[in-house]
């Protein structure tokens, strides 16, 4: 079979572990030929090209900035993307007949290649939704609803869901709000497919512990708490320094947090007074995977405005680590939920600080952290494990070759 994955993701090499790679490499292994497209944008300074390894193709295409950018760019940048896509997919793999076509939102822009990359080839098509778009946007106060921007995201939006054979959803909760608020899907073609990954494929060199620790300045006589992520609107940065000043008190917690975004300017400021904290700029996987090793409690934080359940992926690694988590999130996630029934984490709304310092205090405890961070890692092999979510997409294009 021979699989078209579009994304908007930056995939360097399939060897990397993370949702996409390792489901990708799941197909591999099975002897389907993958074709990859995604973006290599222009701060990087590299052109358009392809290159294969395997049964694996990559092709990268020169893109406008999409990621970690400014709204006017990133929507530029969205808009030009179908072009830019479908005029390397004609030069690069023209004369190719896709079995399937799997693609992630973001983007919902890309539409128009699907649709006809599917009636040309007769392909299925399996969409892998791990954002609403514009909803969440709306959310943000980045857009408005009567604008006419929104209306046109949410006519691509529907025309996404309808030319897709299958949606696969993060979660029960993301189900249910697709099919509340889109009154035309056909349920039948919506499941949960949830952020999977290899378990077990991330294998580091064993560094000792205080090399790690001297390396990035962390204390070695405190409890790691631990966040490693994107740092921007959706992560609600004003309430993240909320909580975080509100365990001040709590003497033996040190906050960790690293990533990047357009927030990490503001962050880095609003953090440089607490003894708490520290704020490290993004590191390469290799350096934070380290140090999720060393890490005690893991940390996923959401803003409180968001109507749409997310499911950030980074819980993954947690689990992986077998790391207890504290989750502040909004209302509407379903992940908090989910960590508390199986006891590997512990939830809070972000507006409610009290309640995050106290779950911060519990996770002093050695021996809760142990059996959480047990409990994590046992859930992850059962529910995120990459056979699961390659399986679903199997099972159903069976169905129809049957």
């Amino acid at each position: 079979m021979k699989v078209l994955f579009l994304t908007l993701s930056r995939i360097n090499n399939i060897e990397d572990s993370n949702i996409y790679t390792d489901l990708l490499r799941r197909f591999e292994k099975n002897n389907h030929e993958v074709y990859i497209v995604c973006p290599t944008e222009r701060k990087f300074h590299k052109p358009t090209s392809v290159f294969e390894k395997g049964l694996i193709k990559i092709l990268k295409v020169w893109t406008p900035n999409i990621q970690k950018t400014n709204f006017i760019e990133k929507t530029i940048g969205t808009l030009l993307l179908e072009y830019l896509y479908f005029f390397a997919i004609n030069k690069y793999f023209l004369n190719i007949k896709f079995d399937l076509i799997i693609y992630s939102t973001p983007p919902i822009t890309l539409t128009n290649i699907i649709k006809k990359i599917k009636y040309k080839s007769k392909s299925k098509t399996y969409l892998l939704l791990k954002d609403i778009f514009p909803q969440n946007a709306i959310d943000l106060g980045i857009i408005n609803k009567k604008s006419l921007i929104y209306k046109y995201f949410r006519s691509k939006e529907i025309e996404l869901y309808n030319i897709s054979d299958h949606i696969g959803c993060m979660s029960i909760a993301n189900v249910e709000y697709i099919l509340n608020n889109n009154k035309k899907i056909d349920p039948n073609k919506v499941e949960v497919n949830p952020n999977c990954i290899e378990v077990g494929y991330n294998v580091l060199d064993d560094i000792p512990k205080e090399e790690i620790l001297s390396k990035f300045n962390i204390p070695s006589d405190k409890i790691i708490y631990v966040y490693g992520g994107n740092l921007g609107l959706p992560q609600g940065i004003n309430y993240i320094v909320d909580n975080i000043k509100n365990c001040l008190t709590i003497k033996d917690a040190f906050f960790l947090i690293i990533g990047d975004g357009t927030e990490y300017e503001n962050l880095n400021t609003l953090v440089s007074e607490l003894k708490n904290v520290l704020l490290i700029k993004e590191l390469p996987k290799r350096d934070y995977d380290q140090i999720l090793k060393i890490a005690h409690v893991g940390l996923i934080f959401l803003n409180p405005n968001f109507t749409i359940p997310n499911f950030p992926s980074r819980i993954l690694s947690y689990m992986e680590n077998k790391i207890p988590i504290i989750l502040a999130t909004d209302d509407a996630t379903d992940i908090g939920f989910i960590a508390e029934k199986n006891k590997f984490g512990f939830a809070c709304n972000i507006l409610n600080k009290e309640l995050f310092a106290n779950h911060v205090n519990a996770m002093l405890n050695e021996d809760l952290r142990l059996e959480f961070g047990t409990n994590a890692f046992k859930y992850l092999k059962e529910e995120y494990s990459v056979e699961i979510s390659y399986n679903k997409i199997i099972s159903k294009i069976s169905i129809h070759e049957n």
